[in-house]
């Protein structure tokens, strides 16, 4: 019997399922050690008006030092990119816009993936390369869900074809401002992405490409010899003029 037990042993072992990449928390909750801030008509690294504070354990988009809102948007990146990951984090929206928004800028922010490093950024550019998982809240002018996907220099397929459009609706909830809301977004190694509202999958693409004909986008084509394929990149957390905060952000390599 000790010799037919043994290979059973063996085998079991052998079968052990994979060990699943553990989380990797990329915010300590005290600092912005490892992250870099890029706001329009600002050098990279730059934040003369501190912009992006940690208050209460999170990272907080502020606007105490704006007086109205003159085309800065903000992002703020971690310095480390990445290819196949997931990441999940909490965002809430909370106080009043900057005076002098767009309509479509209240209660909007967003979470950037993919994204060309903030140092390749010209210093008057408005919104990184890169695919922008949409974070909304309500109230704002157009009832429209969170967790939709906008395509910065970007595109993607979606539904079966290569999609042109700038901002891709999910069909994720509309949800009010004020309270906490779970994000997660998964970028597999072979181009498939998946966003995920408060646990449930509400939208899904593939292929992310750089757009041949976005003047953002052009520069690294160039630099890439021409190839349009983005298969990684930088995360970054994104202002547009609305007060939001974001904590427990942490990613899972898959790679």
């Amino acid at each position: 019997m000790r010799h037919l037990l043994l290979p059973l042993s063996f085998l079991l072992i052998g079968a052990a399922a994979p060990v699943e990449p553990r989380w990797e928390r990329i915010f300590d909750g005290r600092s912005l050690t490892g992250w870099t801030p890029k706001i329009t008509g600002q050098a990279a690294g730059e934040d003369a008006l501190g912009m992006f504070v940690v208050r209460g354990g999170a990272i907080r988009v502020s606007h105490a030092n704006y007086r109205k809102f003159a085309g800065e948007f903000g992002h703020l990146f971690w310095n480390t990119p990445l290819k196949a990951y997931r990441l999940r984090l909490e965002y809430r929206f909370f106080g009043q816009s900057l005076p002098g928004i767009a309509d479509w800028q209240a209660s909007n922010s967003g979470v950037m993936i993919d994204a060309q490093a903030p140092q390749t950024m010209a210093r008057d550019q408005q919104f990184p390369v890169s695919l922008e998982v949409q974070l909304l809240g309500s109230p704002r002018a157009a009832r429209e869900p969170t967790g939709n996907l906008c395509t910065p220099g970007t595109t993607v397929v979606f539904a079966g074809k290569r999609d042109l459009r700038h901002c891709i609706l999910s069909s994720g909830p509309i949800l009010p401002n004020g309270r906490w809301v779970h994000a997660e977004v998964e970028v597999l190694p072979d181009g498939r992405i998946t966003h995920r509202i408060d646990g449930k999958v509400v939208l899904t693409y593939r292929a992310p490409e750089l757009d041949p004909v976005d003047a953002d986008a052009k520069p690294l084509i160039e630099a890439a010899g021409g190839a349009l394929t983005l298969g990684g990149g930088y995360i970054a957390l994104q202002s547009e003029g609305h007060p939001v905060e974001f904590r427990n952000i942490e990613v899972q390599r898959l790679d």
